[in-house]
């Protein structure tokens, strides 16, 4: 296996930690450098695990292959005990881009009976946590802005853009899923889509397309924040600017569809916001609606009981909670 990560403080404290991009101790160039072969065969053993370890804890590949297992209760501690190896206080550590291909396979395995968490899982490292912000700057921003560092010492803006590169690599796999009979898995394959890194737009015009043959109120509304997310992070403010406009105007469409897409809209200028729109969100938002979009991992991520009314209150410019002095990104 490879050496053990060896990242050199002083470089990050004078800027010059960039002399490993590129190198083996690049997550980026290792993630992309990953085959088929081991990806499809779940070959565990022909990853660099160790190279990114952090100190002498067991290595990451046992708990992936334990995901594997048919058993629930076996695969499910596995990927909770794995979240916990990769995850710190949300923030995404060296290993954990590594595991993003895999978690996306067992996610669109129909035979893995951890199909939701492993999706879950995938979306967690490949965004960044809101901490409570849903202000038009932040609500649909998926990883920081400039240099961030892990509790590890690694550098987790590049873990962020290694875990979205590889959602990119394997979208075919999160777009199968799109058509899935299990209504929270395309959800969360919408969640995770709306981290792709790269050349996305093949991505947004399929969550575009299938919005007209969805039936399930909160996978519309998915459909529709992925899309605009996606948006965010790649800037197309006439495509998709001008689709959201259209859904939210549209008053034949559902409420499902209009809100979520007038508060995307919001998201992708810093237009005062107009009067019809502020009309539209003050005569569709209800207990009704709340009830189908504050499931949605997008609402969960600013608040946990009442997603819908504290993104809408800071998006229509309210401040964020007390608590948060400065934005998570």
């Amino acid at each position: 296996m490879g050496e053990r990560l060896v990242w050199d403080w002083q470089r990050v404290l004078d800027g010059t930690y960039e002399v490993y991009a590129g190198t083996g101790l690049d997550v980026r160039t290792v993630v992309a450098g990953l085959g088929r072969e081991v990806l499809d065969g779940f070959r565990l053993d022909e990853v660099l695990w160790e190279r990114f370890q952090f100190g002498t804890e067991e290595p990451i590949g046992p708990y992936l292959a334990r995901a594997c297992s048919t058993e629930p209760e076996t695969a499910g501690r596995a990927l909770r005990d794995l979240g916990a190896r990769i995850l710190e206080q949300s923030a995404v550590l060296a290993p954990a881009p590594l595991c993003v291909p895999f978690l996306l396979r067992l996610g669109a395995d129909p035979a893995a009976p951890v199909r939701v968490s492993a999706l879950w899982l995938a979306s967690g490292v490949s965004r960044a946590q809101h901490w409570g912000w849903g202000t038009r700057e932040e609500f649909l921003r998926t990883a920081p802005v400039g240099a961030a560092w892990a509790c590890d010492g690694y550098a987790t803006h590049w873990a962020y853009e290694a875990a979205r590169r590889a959602v990119a690599a394997d979208a075919d796999l999160l777009l199968g899923l799109l058509d899935d009979p299990d209504p929270e898995l395309r959800v969360l394959a919408c969640n995770v889509l709306a981290t792709a890194l790269g050349d996305t737009g093949a991505i947004a015009a399929a969550l575009r397309a299938r919005l007209a043959d969805e039936p399930v109120p909160g996978v519309r509304a998915s459909l529709v924040l992925a899309a605009a997310e996606l948006a965010r992070s790649h800037p197309d403010p006439h495509t998709t600017a001008a689709w959201c406009d259209a859904l939210w105007s549209d008053p034949a469409r559902p409420a499902d569809v209009r809100v979520p897409a007038a508060m995307a809209r919001l998201c992708l200028d810093d237009r005062p916001v107009p009067d019809d729109l502020r009309a539209v969100l003050d005569a569709l938002v209800d207990d009704d609606l709340a009830r189908v979009l504050d499931g949605l991992p997008w609402f969960g991520h600013v608040n946990d009981e009442h997603g819908l009314a504290e993104t809408l209150r800071q998006l229509l410019g309210g401040t964020a909670p007390a608590a948060f002095l400065e934005p998570p990104f």
